[in-house]
């Protein structure tokens, strides 16, 4: 006789426990670097706000599991639409609306602190993109090539009317981020790769001629596409030490920080080298000069260990629409990860991207929280099966 047994759903303690070991890193990293910050700003204890944020971040969590993820597929339209209210409320100088760095992109929240909507619209587009791609594939069981460029219409009409939003703010990393996530999210969808394939070699040939368009013609990009901070953190990356006392400074500095941590880093708050931004976009550099080569991979092996259980919950999953919502979460993360390491090493251009449950931020934190609530919620309503045989 073949019996079948499902067991209960279960909290995913392995991803928990990453998360407490990224929030031990975060509290350290931020507290050593709080010498180094201006003077405004030294009677705030950055670390202790973390560390709340991260209570914060866990109410959040524990709230998103209340709620079966089945729901936010029925009202995944309501969700991105009040997320462009939000966006909207910004272009159209709403109650609160706050520029920062040449950006209105932040509602100034009295007794909270300053919040960026783009973060929660992340989580937004990744639900409402994540079920165009379910109600597409449920409708084309078997698509021909004329319904899988329907279906990247779709999400192209779903991701457009934020992406503008985001170019007028400016917010160029934030751009960088959506479109992130919404690559990712058409790699699993079941596209023909020759579709995908496509889609990048235009992205390439885009990029080309856009770089010789920057070198050739350096007006143009000045007068119709990026703002001059923009243009000048290109120029600070492609040549720093020709810029060195503007736009080249701040990666500069933090090459400078990370080359001298060799390998065993000079130890806990022995920080000689300035970095600016030092407690949000370039945490990864303090890190780096403190605790050296060895300590920096322990922090990208963290990263590494949470990419990979979230892929595991992803392929776990029975049901498309989790799996999408975890594979939405991983492509977010994972970019942003990529991308605040590339930028302080040189690889990237600065975008100010934090490096996620690392870097000081209430509102982005609380976001990269609400995502790991997502992820936990779909493993924790994926049964397992047992089958054995009693005689």
């Amino acid at each position: 006789m073949e019996n079948e047994k499902a067991l209960q759903p279960k909290i995913d303690y392995h991803l928990l426990f990453i998360l407490f070991l990224l929030a031990i890193v975060s509290a350290i990293a931020i507290d050593s670097a709080q010498p180094s910050l201006p003077a405004k700003l030294q009677n705030i204890n950055f670390a202790s706000k973390q560390l709340m944020w991260y209570g914060i971040g866990a109410v959040v969590i524990a709230l998103t599991m209340l709620i079966d993820y089945d729901r936010l597929f029925q009202i995944a339209w309501y969700l991105y639409g009040f997320g462009m209210l939000l966006l909207l409320g910004l272009e159209f100088n709403a109650p609160g609306t706050l520029t920062i760095k040449g950006a209105k992109s932040w509602y100034a929240i009295p007794g909270i602190g300053n919040f960026q909507p783009s973060e929660l619209m992340k989580i937004f587009l990744i639900i409402v993109i994540s079920r165009i791609i379910v109600n597409h594939r449920e409708k084309y069981v078997e698509p021909t090539i004329e319904d899988d460029f329907k279906l990247l219409g779709k999400i192209a009409l779903a991701t457009l009317p934020p992406l503008v939003l985001l170019a007028k703010q400016p917010d160029m990393g934030m751009s960088m981020v959506f479109t992130a996530i919404v690559g990712s999210l058409v790699l699993v969808s079941g596209i023909r790769f020759r579709i995908i394939f496509g889609i990048i070699l235009a992205g390439v040939v885009s990029v080309a001629i856009l770089v010789f368009i920057f070198f050739k013609f350096p007006n143009f990009f000045h007068e119709y596409i990026l703002e001059d901070y923009q243009l000048n953190r290109f120029y600070g990356w492609l040549a720093p030490y020709e810029y060195s006392n503007e736009q080249g400074f701040q990666l500069i500095r933090s090459l400078l920080a990370i080359g001298s941590g060799e390998l065993y880093g000079k130890g806990y708050k022995n920080l000689d080298v300035y970095l600016p931004e030092a407690h949000t976009d370039f945490i990864f550099g303090i890190i780096a000069e403190q605790f050296g080569f060895i300590g920096s991979s322990i922090v990208i092996s963290l990263f590494f260990l949470l990419i990979y259980r979230m892929i595991h919950i992803a392929l776990e999953s029975h049901d498309p629409f989790g799996s999408y919502l975890c594979a939405g979460v991983i492509g977010m993360i994972t970019f942003q990860v990529f991308q605040n390491i590339g930028m302080t090493i040189g690889l990237l251009p600065i975008t100010g991207l934090p490096l996620p449950f690392i870097s000081y931020g209430g509102s982005s934190l609380a976001t990269y929280m609400l995502a790991i609530g997502l992820v936990l919620n779909v493993r924790s309503r994926t049964k397992k099966f047992m089958f054995s045989s009693e005689e």
